[in-house]
């Protein structure tokens, strides 16, 4: 895991994320996704400097597409955004995670 996603794992373990059971580095097929919470169907993923290249970008793209047509939702954030703004990307995950349950 790399520093954000340890970061964000420290907020999100136990069950602080509303409860329900968040998994880390799940297998989805042949990919591998940061967190995932099987009962919504909703992978988080953390992106780094790594995924700055158009063709980085591209792979990143058709993977999503890939674990999408299997009926999971995406949660996109940055590295900087679990750096500097941590409070509002909890929110908007508390968010889908609300409207998921409902």
């Amino acid at each position: 895991m790399t520093k954000a996603e340890v970061l964000l794992w420290i907020q999100l373990k136990n069950k602080r994320l509303l409860g329900q059971r968040l998994l880390r580095q799940y297998s989805i097929g042949s990919y591998m996704v940061d967190f995932y919470i099987p009962k919504l169907k909703l992978a988080i993923e953390v992106d780094g400097g790594t995924h700055s290249t158009e063709e980085e970008k591209q792979y990143d793209r058709g993977r999503q597409e890939d674990i999408e047509s299997l009926g999971i939702q995406f949660i996109r954030c940055t590295n900087l955004g679990v750096y500097n703004d941590m409070n509002n990307l909890l929110e908007r995950i508390k968010e889908e995670v609300k409207q998921r349950t409902q």
